[in-house]
Protein backbone atom coordinates (compact mmCIF):
# COMPACT_ATOMS: atom_id res chain seq x y z
CA UNK A 1 0.00 0.00 0.00
CA UNK A 2 1.34 3.58 -0.46
CA UNK A 3 2.15 5.74 2.12
CA UNK A 4 0.22 8.58 1.28
CA UNK A 5 -3.27 9.06 3.42
CA UNK A 6 -5.80 6.29 1.80
CA UNK A 7 -8.21 8.85 1.92
CA UNK A 8 -6.07 11.54 -0.27
CA UNK A 9 -5.61 8.74 -2.80
CA UNK A 10 -9.39 8.19 -3.12
CA UNK A 11 -9.66 11.71 -3.92
CA UNK A 12 -6.85 11.71 -6.82
CA UNK A 13 -8.34 8.18 -8.45
CA UNK A 14 -11.55 9.95 -9.28
CA UNK A 15 -9.09 13.02 -10.67
CA UNK A 16 -7.44 10.08 -12.79
CA UNK A 17 -10.51 9.31 -14.40
CA UNK A 18 -11.95 12.74 -15.01
CA UNK A 19 -10.61 14.69 -17.87
CA UNK A 20 -10.59 18.25 -19.06
CA UNK A 21 -11.77 21.45 -17.64
CA UNK A 22 -15.26 20.48 -17.05
CA UNK A 23 -14.53 16.61 -15.48
CA UNK A 24 -17.05 15.16 -13.29
CA UNK A 25 -19.31 18.59 -13.81
CA UNK A 26 -16.64 20.53 -11.78
CA UNK A 27 -15.03 23.27 -13.09
CA UNK A 28 -12.00 22.77 -13.49
CA UNK A 29 -9.59 26.33 -13.10
CA UNK A 30 -7.18 27.62 -11.19
CA UNK A 31 -7.07 29.30 -9.11
CA UNK A 32 -10.79 29.70 -9.28
CA UNK A 33 -12.69 32.97 -10.69
CA UNK A 34 -14.59 34.90 -8.88
CA UNK A 35 -17.70 33.80 -10.91
CA UNK A 36 -18.13 31.49 -13.61
CA UNK A 37 -21.18 30.30 -15.92
CA UNK A 38 -20.79 27.89 -18.38
CA UNK A 39 -23.26 25.43 -20.89
CA UNK A 40 -22.42 22.14 -22.09
CA UNK A 41 -21.13 22.56 -25.89
CA UNK A 42 -17.71 21.19 -27.40
CA UNK A 43 -15.71 23.81 -29.70
CA UNK A 44 -12.85 22.90 -31.80
CA UNK A 45 -9.95 25.32 -31.48
CA UNK A 46 -8.40 26.48 -35.08
CA UNK A 47 -5.15 25.49 -35.67
CA UNK A 48 -4.39 28.84 -36.51
CA UNK A 49 -5.71 30.68 -33.64
CA UNK A 50 -5.82 34.62 -34.23
CA UNK A 51 -5.65 37.29 -31.77
CA UNK A 52 -7.80 39.73 -32.82
CA UNK A 53 -7.07 43.58 -31.20
CA UNK A 54 -10.16 45.22 -32.98
CA UNK A 55 -11.70 48.07 -30.82
CA UNK A 56 -9.02 47.73 -27.92
CA UNK A 57 -7.36 51.07 -26.72
CA UNK A 58 -4.18 49.35 -26.20
CA UNK A 59 -1.74 49.85 -28.93
CA UNK A 60 1.13 47.35 -27.13
CA UNK A 61 4.06 48.80 -28.48
CA UNK A 62 6.00 46.73 -26.56
CA UNK A 63 4.37 43.09 -27.70
CA UNK A 64 3.31 42.19 -24.42
CA UNK A 65 -0.21 41.03 -25.26
CA UNK A 66 1.28 39.31 -28.66
CA UNK A 67 3.99 37.63 -26.62
CA UNK A 68 1.73 36.55 -23.93
CA UNK A 69 -1.04 35.25 -26.69
CA UNK A 70 1.67 33.66 -28.30
CA UNK A 71 3.05 31.48 -25.03
CA UNK A 72 -0.76 30.96 -24.67
CA UNK A 73 -1.36 29.14 -27.50
CA UNK A 74 2.11 27.47 -26.76
CA UNK A 75 0.94 25.57 -23.49
CA UNK A 76 -2.00 24.74 -25.13
CA UNK A 77 -0.61 22.60 -27.62
CA UNK A 78 1.94 21.60 -25.60
CA UNK A 79 3.90 20.40 -28.52
CA UNK A 80 1.44 17.57 -29.88
CA UNK A 81 0.87 17.22 -33.71
CA UNK A 82 -2.59 19.05 -34.17
CA UNK A 83 -3.04 17.21 -37.64
CA UNK A 84 -7.22 16.27 -37.60
CA UNK A 85 -9.86 17.38 -39.63
CA UNK A 86 -12.40 19.42 -38.81
CA UNK A 87 -16.03 17.54 -39.25
CA UNK A 88 -18.22 19.53 -41.37
CA UNK A 89 -20.50 22.03 -39.28
CA UNK A 90 -18.56 21.35 -36.41
CA UNK A 91 -18.08 25.08 -34.33
CA UNK A 92 -14.58 26.39 -34.28
CA UNK A 93 -13.09 29.12 -32.74
CA UNK A 94 -11.16 31.15 -34.97
CA UNK A 95 -9.53 33.55 -32.69
CA UNK A 96 -9.46 35.19 -29.53
CA UNK A 97 -10.11 39.09 -30.01
CA UNK A 98 -9.01 40.96 -26.88
CA UNK A 99 -10.18 44.55 -25.78
CA UNK A 100 -7.75 46.55 -23.33
CA UNK A 101 -9.30 49.70 -22.23
CA UNK A 102 -6.15 51.62 -20.82
CA UNK A 103 -3.13 52.65 -23.50
CA UNK A 104 -0.74 52.25 -20.67
CA UNK A 105 1.55 49.27 -19.86
CA UNK A 106 3.47 50.18 -16.91
CA UNK A 107 3.32 47.57 -14.57
CA UNK A 108 2.23 49.24 -11.06
CA UNK A 109 1.42 48.24 -7.65
CA UNK A 110 -1.92 47.80 -7.75
CA UNK A 111 -2.87 47.79 -11.40
CA UNK A 112 -6.26 46.80 -12.51
CA UNK A 113 -5.75 42.89 -13.13
CA UNK A 114 -9.27 42.33 -13.58
CA UNK A 115 -11.28 40.92 -17.02
CA UNK A 116 -14.16 39.40 -18.30
CA UNK A 117 -13.71 36.47 -20.26
CA UNK A 118 -16.65 35.17 -22.49
CA UNK A 119 -16.42 32.44 -25.30
CA UNK A 120 -19.92 32.03 -26.93
CA UNK A 121 -21.08 29.51 -29.26
CA UNK A 122 -22.46 31.60 -32.29
CA UNK A 123 -20.80 33.56 -34.73
CA UNK A 124 -18.78 33.82 -37.87
CA UNK A 125 -16.39 33.82 -37.29
CA UNK A 126 -16.18 32.37 -34.22
CA UNK A 127 -14.03 34.67 -31.35
CA UNK A 128 -13.66 34.40 -27.58
CA UNK A 129 -14.07 37.61 -25.96
CA UNK A 130 -11.39 39.22 -23.77
CA UNK A 131 -12.30 42.85 -21.97
CA UNK A 132 -9.93 43.93 -19.57
CA UNK A 133 -9.12 47.31 -17.96
CA UNK A 134 -5.26 46.81 -18.60
CA UNK A 135 -3.40 44.15 -20.45
CA UNK A 136 -1.81 42.73 -17.37
CA UNK A 137 -5.70 42.02 -16.35
CA UNK A 138 -5.54 40.58 -20.42
CA UNK A 139 -3.08 38.31 -19.39
CA UNK A 140 -4.89 36.61 -16.44
CA UNK A 141 -7.42 36.34 -19.07
CA UNK A 142 -5.36 34.03 -21.69
CA UNK A 143 -3.86 31.77 -18.86
CA UNK A 144 -7.58 31.01 -17.31
CA UNK A 145 -8.84 30.62 -21.34
CA UNK A 146 -5.56 28.25 -21.81
CA UNK A 147 -6.89 25.88 -18.63
CA UNK A 148 -10.24 25.54 -20.83
CA UNK A 149 -8.67 24.24 -23.77
CA UNK A 150 -7.89 20.43 -23.98
CA UNK A 151 -6.13 18.01 -26.80
CA UNK A 152 -8.51 15.72 -27.83
CA UNK A 153 -5.93 12.25 -28.79
CA UNK A 154 -8.65 10.51 -31.02
CA UNK A 155 -9.39 14.23 -33.33
CA UNK A 156 -5.77 15.42 -32.91
CA UNK A 157 -7.43 18.57 -32.57
CA UNK A 158 -7.44 21.15 -29.30
CA UNK A 159 -11.05 21.16 -27.91
CA UNK A 160 -12.94 23.55 -25.68
CA UNK A 161 -15.51 21.88 -23.33
CA UNK A 162 -18.82 23.49 -21.84
CA UNK A 163 -18.87 26.69 -23.84
CA UNK A 164 -20.38 28.79 -23.86
CA UNK A 165 -18.71 30.57 -21.25
CA UNK A 166 -18.58 33.75 -19.07
CA UNK A 167 -15.74 34.66 -15.93
CA UNK A 168 -15.36 37.67 -14.65
CA UNK A 169 -12.75 37.63 -12.61
CA UNK A 170 -10.28 39.73 -10.56
CA UNK A 171 -8.09 38.89 -7.43
CA UNK A 172 -8.73 39.22 -4.06
CA UNK A 173 -5.29 40.98 -2.76
CA UNK A 174 -3.00 42.96 -4.75
CA UNK A 175 0.32 41.51 -3.64
CA UNK A 176 0.51 37.95 -4.39
CA UNK A 177 4.34 36.79 -4.07
CA UNK A 178 7.09 34.43 -4.20
CA UNK A 179 10.46 34.87 -2.63
CA UNK A 180 13.34 33.12 -4.23
CA UNK A 181 16.74 32.94 -2.13
CA UNK A 182 19.94 33.57 -4.59
CA UNK A 183 22.61 33.80 -1.85
CA UNK A 184 22.07 30.61 -0.20
CA UNK A 185 22.46 28.76 -3.17
CA UNK A 186 22.82 30.06 -6.64
CA UNK A 187 20.07 30.15 -9.51
CA UNK A 188 21.10 30.38 -12.87
CA UNK A 189 19.43 33.10 -15.34
CA UNK A 190 17.08 30.30 -16.99
CA UNK A 191 15.98 28.97 -13.64
CA UNK A 192 14.98 32.31 -12.58
CA UNK A 193 13.16 32.75 -15.55
CA UNK A 194 11.34 29.15 -15.52
CA UNK A 195 10.01 29.96 -11.73
CA UNK A 196 8.51 33.24 -13.29
CA UNK A 197 6.66 31.56 -16.16
CA UNK A 198 5.21 29.11 -13.59
CA UNK A 199 4.33 32.06 -11.66
CA UNK A 200 1.98 33.20 -14.12
CA UNK A 201 0.34 29.58 -14.64
CA UNK A 202 -1.07 30.42 -10.88
CA UNK A 203 -1.29 34.05 -11.07
CA UNK A 204 1.01 34.99 -8.68
CA UNK A 205 2.37 38.83 -9.07
CA UNK A 206 5.83 39.69 -7.28
CA UNK A 207 8.81 37.97 -7.48
CA UNK A 208 10.99 38.59 -3.64
CA UNK A 209 14.61 38.12 -4.84
CA UNK A 210 16.40 37.52 -1.76
CA UNK A 211 19.70 38.44 -3.73
CA UNK A 212 22.41 38.42 -1.11
CA UNK A 213 22.81 37.05 2.49
CA UNK A 214 26.18 35.85 4.94
CA UNK A 215 26.99 33.38 1.91
CA UNK A 216 27.31 34.63 -0.96
CA UNK A 217 26.90 38.28 -2.86
CA UNK A 218 26.39 37.45 -6.35
CA UNK A 219 25.15 40.96 -8.26
CA UNK A 220 27.04 43.25 -9.89
CA UNK A 221 26.80 46.88 -8.16
CA UNK A 222 28.76 49.38 -10.45
CA UNK A 223 28.83 51.94 -7.38
CA UNK A 224 31.02 49.40 -5.46
CA UNK A 225 32.49 47.08 -7.61
CA UNK A 226 34.22 44.86 -5.35
CA UNK A 227 30.89 43.90 -3.81
CA UNK A 228 30.19 40.82 -5.67
CA UNK A 229 33.69 39.59 -5.06
CA UNK A 230 31.26 38.29 -2.40
CA UNK A 231 29.83 35.47 -4.80
CA UNK A 232 31.08 32.12 -4.09
CA UNK A 233 32.70 31.56 -7.64
CA UNK A 234 33.69 33.71 -10.66
CA UNK A 235 30.49 31.89 -12.28
CA UNK A 236 27.80 32.06 -10.28
CA UNK A 237 27.13 35.99 -10.58
CA UNK A 238 24.49 38.04 -12.00
CA UNK A 239 25.66 41.25 -14.15
CA UNK A 240 23.30 44.91 -14.22
CA UNK A 241 22.26 43.36 -17.51
CA UNK A 242 21.17 40.17 -16.18
CA UNK A 243 19.27 41.84 -13.68
CA UNK A 244 17.73 44.72 -16.13
CA UNK A 245 16.99 41.40 -18.18
CA UNK A 246 15.40 39.11 -15.72
CA UNK A 247 13.08 42.35 -14.88
CA UNK A 248 12.15 42.91 -18.25
CA UNK A 249 10.72 39.61 -18.53
CA UNK A 250 8.71 38.94 -15.22
CA UNK A 251 7.14 43.23 -16.71
CA UNK A 252 6.02 41.13 -20.21
CA UNK A 253 4.29 38.39 -17.63
CA UNK A 254 2.56 40.87 -15.27
CA UNK A 255 5.34 39.90 -12.25
CA UNK A 256 7.04 42.76 -10.93
CA UNK A 257 10.35 42.11 -9.11
CA UNK A 258 10.87 43.24 -5.74
CA UNK A 259 14.44 43.21 -4.82
CA UNK A 260 15.86 42.76 -1.24
CA UNK A 261 18.59 43.75 0.51
CA UNK A 262 19.22 42.46 4.31
CA UNK A 263 20.54 44.91 6.67
CA UNK A 264 22.50 45.06 9.21
CA UNK A 265 22.69 41.36 9.71
CA UNK A 266 22.65 38.40 6.84
CA UNK A 267 25.36 40.58 5.34
CA UNK A 268 28.51 39.27 6.28
CA UNK A 269 29.63 37.95 1.93
CA UNK A 270 29.26 42.67 1.85
CA UNK A 271 33.01 42.31 3.73
CA UNK A 272 34.70 40.13 1.59
CA UNK A 273 35.15 43.15 -0.99
CA UNK A 274 34.84 45.46 1.35
CA UNK A 275 36.83 44.25 4.89
CA UNK A 276 35.82 47.77 6.39
CA UNK A 277 31.99 46.87 6.63
CA UNK A 278 32.65 44.49 9.11
CA UNK A 279 33.27 45.42 12.96
CA UNK A 280 36.47 43.47 13.18
CA UNK A 281 38.46 40.67 10.92
CA UNK A 282 36.83 38.25 13.93
CA UNK A 283 33.44 39.72 14.19
CA UNK A 284 32.00 39.99 10.74
CA UNK A 285 28.55 40.73 11.36
CA UNK A 286 25.79 42.86 11.54
CA UNK A 287 27.45 46.06 9.47
CA UNK A 288 29.14 48.35 11.03
CA UNK A 289 27.04 50.64 12.41
CA UNK A 290 29.77 53.70 13.73
CA UNK A 291 30.76 54.02 9.60
CA UNK A 292 29.32 56.19 7.42
CA UNK A 293 30.78 54.35 4.86
CA UNK A 294 28.40 51.18 5.66
CA UNK A 295 25.50 54.23 4.86
CA UNK A 296 27.73 55.32 1.74
CA UNK A 297 27.41 51.25 0.50
CA UNK A 298 24.12 50.77 1.23
CA UNK A 299 22.97 54.59 -0.60
CA UNK A 300 24.87 53.52 -3.88
CA UNK A 301 23.32 49.99 -3.78
CA UNK A 302 19.87 51.43 -3.72
CA UNK A 303 21.37 54.34 -6.03
CA UNK A 304 21.87 51.45 -8.60
CA UNK A 305 18.67 49.56 -7.94
CA UNK A 306 16.38 52.58 -8.63
CA UNK A 307 17.97 52.54 -12.15
CA UNK A 308 17.27 48.41 -12.39
CA UNK A 309 14.26 47.35 -10.26
CA UNK A 310 11.17 49.91 -10.91
CA UNK A 311 8.43 47.88 -8.13
CA UNK A 312 6.89 50.23 -5.90
CA UNK A 313 8.86 48.95 -2.83
CA UNK A 314 12.34 47.55 -1.99
CA UNK A 315 13.26 44.98 0.92
CA UNK A 316 15.36 45.71 3.46
CA UNK A 317 15.62 43.06 5.61
CA UNK A 318 16.21 43.98 9.31
CA UNK A 319 15.51 40.31 10.53
CA UNK A 320 17.50 38.21 12.93
CA UNK A 321 20.59 41.02 13.91
CA UNK A 322 22.97 39.29 16.64
CA UNK A 323 24.12 42.90 18.03
CA UNK A 324 26.81 41.46 19.92
CA UNK A 325 29.80 42.06 17.73
CA UNK A 326 29.13 46.11 18.18
CA UNK A 327 29.65 45.76 21.71
CA UNK A 328 32.63 43.38 21.71
CA UNK A 329 34.48 45.73 19.50
CA UNK A 330 36.48 48.35 21.12
CA UNK A 331 35.56 51.74 18.76
CA UNK A 332 32.12 50.47 17.96
CA UNK A 333 31.29 50.27 21.45
CA UNK A 334 32.97 53.49 22.38
CA UNK A 335 30.89 55.10 19.48
CA UNK A 336 27.52 53.67 21.05
CA UNK A 337 29.18 55.39 24.16
CA UNK A 338 29.45 58.71 22.71
CA UNK A 339 26.25 58.68 20.86
CA UNK A 340 24.31 57.73 24.06
CA UNK A 341 23.36 54.56 22.80
CA UNK A 342 22.90 50.56 23.91
CA UNK A 343 22.93 47.72 21.22
CA UNK A 344 19.23 47.80 20.66
CA UNK A 345 19.11 51.50 20.16
CA UNK A 346 21.95 50.78 17.15
CA UNK A 347 19.32 48.49 15.65
CA UNK A 348 16.94 50.69 15.98
CA UNK A 349 19.07 53.47 13.92
CA UNK A 350 20.82 51.67 11.84
CA UNK A 351 17.26 50.39 10.25
CA UNK A 352 15.71 53.51 10.34
CA UNK A 353 18.47 55.49 8.50
CA UNK A 354 18.84 52.81 5.90
CA UNK A 355 15.08 53.46 5.55
CA UNK A 356 15.64 57.33 4.82
CA UNK A 357 18.39 56.37 2.32
CA UNK A 358 15.83 53.76 0.51
CA UNK A 359 13.07 56.60 0.47
CA UNK A 360 15.44 59.31 -1.22
CA UNK A 361 15.66 56.79 -3.74
CA UNK A 362 11.69 56.83 -4.31
CA UNK A 363 11.01 53.39 -2.77
CA UNK A 364 8.40 52.24 -0.34
CA UNK A 365 10.20 49.94 2.48
CA UNK A 366 9.70 46.37 3.20
CA UNK A 367 11.02 45.15 6.73
CA UNK A 368 10.94 41.95 8.15
CA UNK A 369 8.78 41.56 11.40
CA UNK A 370 11.35 41.97 13.71
CA UNK A 371 11.89 45.82 13.22
CA UNK A 372 8.10 46.52 14.01
CA UNK A 373 8.41 43.94 16.99
CA UNK A 374 11.29 45.92 18.48
CA UNK A 375 10.45 49.87 17.51
CA UNK A 376 7.28 49.84 14.93
CA UNK A 377 6.26 53.06 16.38
CA UNK A 378 9.32 54.61 15.51
CA UNK A 379 8.81 52.55 11.85
CA UNK A 380 8.49 55.48 8.60
CA UNK A 381 4.82 55.23 7.81
CA UNK A 382 5.26 54.30 4.31
CA UNK A 383 7.08 50.47 5.59
CA UNK A 384 5.51 47.52 5.02
CA UNK A 385 6.16 44.95 7.80
CA UNK A 386 6.45 41.20 6.57
CA UNK A 387 5.42 38.75 8.80
CA UNK A 388 7.23 35.80 9.18
CA UNK A 389 7.32 34.39 13.00
CA UNK A 390 4.10 33.01 13.09
CA UNK A 391 0.57 34.01 13.44
CA UNK A 392 -1.04 37.14 15.10
CA UNK A 393 1.36 39.39 14.07
CA UNK A 394 -0.40 41.34 10.83
CA UNK A 395 -3.55 42.25 13.50
CA UNK A 396 -0.98 43.88 15.52
CA UNK A 397 0.61 45.72 12.27
CA UNK A 398 -2.85 46.47 10.87
CA UNK A 399 -4.15 48.15 14.43
CA UNK A 400 -0.71 50.36 14.06
CA UNK A 401 -2.18 51.40 11.20
CA UNK A 402 0.93 49.71 9.06
CA UNK A 403 0.45 47.84 5.66
CA UNK A 404 1.61 44.12 6.23
CA UNK A 405 2.34 41.25 3.93
CA UNK A 406 1.79 37.34 5.32
CA UNK A 407 4.10 34.81 5.16
CA UNK A 408 4.06 33.08 8.46
CA UNK A 409 6.66 30.44 8.06
CA UNK A 410 4.45 27.26 9.79
CA UNK A 411 2.01 27.47 7.20
CA UNK A 412 3.60 29.85 4.16
CA UNK A 413 7.78 28.68 3.96
CA UNK A 414 8.32 26.02 1.12
CA UNK A 415 11.64 25.37 2.78
CA UNK A 416 9.79 23.93 5.56
CA UNK A 417 8.81 20.35 3.72
CA UNK A 418 6.88 19.07 6.44
CA UNK A 419 4.71 22.04 5.85
CA UNK A 420 1.51 20.54 3.72
CA UNK A 421 -0.54 22.05 0.72
CA UNK A 422 -3.66 21.94 2.73
CA UNK A 423 -1.75 24.05 5.39
CA UNK A 424 -0.62 26.55 2.51
CA UNK A 425 -4.54 26.55 1.30
CA UNK A 426 -6.18 27.03 4.32
CA UNK A 427 -3.64 29.87 6.09
CA UNK A 428 -5.95 33.58 6.03
CA UNK A 429 -3.79 36.88 5.64
CA UNK A 430 -7.06 38.46 7.08
CA UNK A 431 -7.11 35.71 10.53
CA UNK A 432 -8.31 38.22 13.71
CA UNK A 433 -8.94 41.35 11.50
CA UNK A 434 -12.67 42.58 10.55
CA UNK A 435 -12.13 46.25 10.36
CA UNK A 436 -12.30 47.31 6.74
CA UNK A 437 -10.09 49.71 6.61
CA UNK A 438 -7.19 47.87 8.75
CA UNK A 439 -8.18 44.85 5.93
CA UNK A 440 -7.24 46.90 2.98
CA UNK A 441 -3.67 47.46 5.18
CA UNK A 442 -3.23 43.59 4.42
CA UNK A 443 -1.11 43.92 1.40
CA UNK A 444 -1.67 40.32 0.86
CA UNK A 445 1.06 37.33 1.41
CA UNK A 446 4.15 35.67 -0.03
CA UNK A 447 5.65 32.30 -0.11
CA UNK A 448 9.28 31.62 0.45
CA UNK A 449 11.37 29.27 -1.17
CA UNK A 450 14.86 29.81 1.56
CA UNK A 451 17.72 28.19 -0.50
CA UNK A 452 19.66 26.82 2.09
CA UNK A 453 18.59 23.00 0.90
CA UNK A 454 17.32 24.23 -3.16
CA UNK A 455 19.22 24.92 -6.19
CA UNK A 456 18.45 24.29 -9.42
CA UNK A 457 18.02 21.10 -9.46
CA UNK A 458 15.32 20.64 -7.33
CA UNK A 459 13.38 24.35 -6.64
CA UNK A 460 10.26 23.61 -9.24
CA UNK A 461 9.24 20.27 -7.33
CA UNK A 462 9.47 22.19 -3.85
CA UNK A 463 7.59 25.12 -4.67
CA UNK A 464 4.69 23.22 -6.71
CA UNK A 465 1.57 22.63 -6.30
CA UNK A 466 1.93 24.09 -2.73
CA UNK A 467 2.57 27.20 -4.09
CA UNK A 468 -0.56 27.27 -5.95
CA UNK A 469 -2.83 26.58 -3.12
CA UNK A 470 -1.55 29.55 -1.76
CA UNK A 471 -1.82 31.51 -5.24
CA UNK A 472 -5.84 30.55 -5.12
CA UNK A 473 -6.03 32.11 -0.98
CA UNK A 474 -4.67 35.20 -2.48
CA UNK A 475 -6.53 35.26 -6.06
CA UNK A 476 -10.26 34.00 -5.04
CA UNK A 477 -12.97 35.87 -3.35
CA UNK A 478 -12.87 34.56 0.03
CA UNK A 479 -16.35 33.38 -0.33
CA UNK A 480 -15.22 30.81 -3.29
CA UNK A 481 -12.32 29.45 -1.39
CA UNK A 482 -12.71 26.16 0.30
CA UNK A 483 -13.82 25.48 3.72
CA UNK A 484 -12.58 21.93 3.37
CA UNK A 485 -9.52 21.11 1.43
CA UNK A 486 -11.05 17.62 0.33
CA UNK A 487 -13.39 19.53 -2.17
CA UNK A 488 -10.53 20.99 -4.20
CA UNK A 489 -7.89 18.24 -4.29
CA UNK A 490 -9.18 16.58 -7.54
CA UNK A 491 -8.80 20.70 -8.85
CA UNK A 492 -5.16 20.94 -7.65
CA UNK A 493 -4.71 17.37 -8.83
CA UNK A 494 -5.20 18.67 -12.54
CA UNK A 495 -3.08 21.80 -12.27
CA UNK A 496 -0.26 19.56 -10.48
CA UNK A 497 -0.79 17.62 -13.76
CA UNK A 498 -1.32 21.34 -15.90
CA UNK A 499 2.20 21.97 -14.93
CA UNK A 500 4.11 18.89 -15.33
CA UNK A 501 2.81 18.61 -19.25
CA UNK A 502 4.31 21.95 -19.13
CA UNK A 503 7.56 21.21 -18.45
CA UNK A 504 7.37 22.43 -14.49
CA UNK A 505 8.37 19.55 -12.07
CA UNK A 506 5.75 20.05 -9.95
CA UNK A 507 5.58 17.27 -7.12
CA UNK A 508 2.95 15.25 -6.22
CA UNK A 509 0.38 15.95 -3.71
CA UNK A 510 0.22 13.42 -1.32
CA UNK A 511 3.38 13.01 0.97
CA UNK A 512 5.21 15.85 2.19
CA UNK A 513 6.58 18.91 0.10
CA UNK A 514 9.31 17.62 -2.59
CA UNK A 515 7.94 14.01 -2.35
CA UNK A 516 8.69 11.31 -4.78
CA UNK A 517 5.70 9.35 -6.24
CA UNK A 518 4.36 6.45 -4.18
CA UNK A 519 4.17 4.19 -6.82
CA UNK A 520 2.95 3.60 -10.58
CA UNK A 521 -0.35 5.22 -11.64
CA UNK A 522 -1.54 8.85 -13.39
CA UNK A 523 -0.19 11.88 -12.69
CA UNK A 524 -3.47 12.87 -11.39
CA UNK A 525 -3.80 10.22 -8.94
CA UNK A 526 -0.65 10.98 -6.92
Amino acid sequence: MASAPRLLLVLLAAAAAAVGPCAGGRVDLWPMPASVARGAQTLLVSKGLELSTAGSGYADGKGVLKEAFRRMVAVVELDHVINGSYPRGSPVLAGVRVVVRSPSDELNFGVDESYKLSVPTTGNPLYAQIEAQTVYGALHALETFSQLCTFDFNARLIELHSAPWTILDKPRFPYRGLLIDTSRHYLPVPVIKSVIDSMTFSKLNVLHWHIVDEESFPLQIPSYPKLWNGAYSYSERYTIDDAIDIVQYAEQRGVNVLAEIDVPGHALSWGVGYPSLWPSATCKEPLDVSSDFTFQVINGILSDFSKIFKFKFVHLGGDEVNTSCWSATPRIKSWLIQHGMNESDAYRYFVLRAQKIAISHGYDIINWEETFNNFGDKLDRKTVVHNWLGSGVAEKVVAAGLRCIVSNQDKWYLDHLDATWEGFYMNEPLTNIYNPEQQKLILGGEVCMWGEHIDASDIQQTIWPRAAAAAERLWTPIEKLAKDTRSVTARLARFRCLLNQRGVAAAPLAGYGRSAPSEPGSCQSQ
